[in-house]
C-alpha cells in the first residue's frame, strides 16, 4: 500500500501538481487510523488515502488547503472525544495529531526539515 500511495504522489508530481500530503504522527486512545497513515490533499478536491474520515478528515482537508496557499505546514490535532450523537457514527473516543506539508514539483523532497 505505501509503494501506491508514493507511486501516486509522484504522478501528481509529475503532472505538474503541487499537493500537501497529511500524516499522523501522534495517537491517544481509539483512534480509526494508526501513526504513519497518510492521506494526499489534491487542490481540486481528489484526494488519495484517508487519515479517518468524517468530520476530523475534514479539518484536516481544510488545513491542508490553507498549507498549498501558504506553504507553511502545520499539525491538526483531530479530537474524536465528543459525546456519541445519533448523527456521529465517526467518534473513537481517541485523539490525533497530523502533520501537514506541502510537496511542489520542484521542491526535490525539501519538505519536512524537522
Amino acid at each position: 500500500m505505501a509503494a501506491s500511495f508514493y507511486s501516486q504522489l509522484q504522478k501528481l508530481l509529475d503532472e505538474g501538481l503541487t499537493v500537501a500530503v497529511a500524516t499522523i504522527v501522534q495517537v491517544k486512545g481509539s483512534t480509526p487510523r494508526e501513526v504513519g497513515a497518510k492521506m494526499i490533499i489534491h487542490p481540486y478536491g481528489k484526494h488519495v488515502g484517508t487519515v479517518g474520515g468524517g468530520c476530523g478528515e475534514a479539518d484536516v482537508i481544510r488545513t491542508g488547503l490553507d498549507v498549498l496557499a501558504d506553504g507553511q505546514p502545520r499539525t491538526v490535532r483531530i479530537d474524536l472525544t465528543e459525546p456519541i450523537s445519533m448523527q456521529s457514527m465517526g467518534v473513537c473516543g481517541g485523539v490525533l495529531d497530523v502533520f501537514i506539508e506541502r510537496w511542489a514539483p520542484d521542491d526535490e523532497q525539501t519538505q519536512g526539515g524537522q
